[in-house]
């Protein structure tokens, strides 16, 4: 199938490994070019290496900064001349108990999980000169809440709601706002999550036999459904939270 993505322009955050990183290589692979954002420079100067700078450009920073999002989109515009849409990925906030997280804690989480993906949608759908498309990496915890991470429940939902409300706000023009729903995907966070159980090996055997398909997710079969939903040929997908889970996910 061809996704209609050549010459497309899309800014990808937290796209130095993971889930961000997977979807820009799908997306450069389906001949896009793309705006790499995250806080290792080493690593995306390697992407620039890989693909060359007339398909990649990178901007090392936090995008918990208030300036980043409009750094990334006019970083695109200057490289490419366009934008066309953005992966919005925010990381994760720490593990924790609803009554056990201070309102530092929860200060802070909004601050680098909820604030940046407004700021985000707010800089690509403002410094686009067509309609684009947005889509948001969220969890499984936007729908039911996992275990001893109150700051991902809590926050996650709302994300949630944000993305109906804004494709209620857009669409009329043509914009697409989408929610991506990862289950457990094989990647550094998530090895990171398990290391710290008291065993991380059973922890990990726990995940897979709660998953359907009985095993964790590869990032490139997230980056796929990353790279279907930004292109031309889900032009009737908006306002919609799709899991990439295994079928994990239990609520409708």
């Amino acid at each position: 199938m061809d996704l209609g993505l050549a010459s497309k322009v899309f800014v990808i955050t937290a796209a130095s490994a993971g889930l961000g990183r997977a979807a820009a290589d799908q997306l450069l692979a389906e001949g896009a070019r793309v705006v790499l954002v995250a806080r290792r420079a080493e690593v995306l100067a390697q992407a620039v290496t890989a693909y060359g700078a007339d398909r990649v450009a990178v901007l090392p920073a936090d995008l918990a900064a208030a300036d980043t999002p409009q750094r990334a989109v006019d970083l695109a515009l200057a490289s490419f001349g366009r934008l066309d849409g953005a992966l919005v990925s925010v990381g994760g906030p720490p593990r924790g108990t609803v009554l056990g997280t201070a309102d530092q804690e929860w200060t802070e989480a909004f601050e680098s999980v909820f604030l940046p993906a407004l700021r985000s949608a707010r800089a690509v759908i403002g410094g686009a000169a067509n309609p684009v498309t947005l889509a948001f990496v969220l969890s499984t915890s936007a729908k039911v809440p996992l275990p001893s991470m109150a700051l991902s429940n809590g926050l996650r939902p709302g994300l949630a709601m944000l993305i109906k409300q804004l494709a209620d706000e857009v669409g009329p023009v043509g914009t697409r706002v989408v929610g991506l729903l990862p289950g457990t995907i094989n990647t550094e966070r998530i090895t990171w999550l398990h290391s710290q159980s008291a065993d991380p090996a059973a922890t990990r055997a726990a995940a897979e036999a709660g998953i359907p398909l009985r095993r964790l997710g590869r990032p490139a079969e997230f980056g796929l459904v990353a790279a279907f939903v930004l292109s031309p040929a889900a032009s009737y997908l908006t306002g919609c939270l799709i899991p990439v889970d295994g079928g994990a996910l239990r609520a409708l």
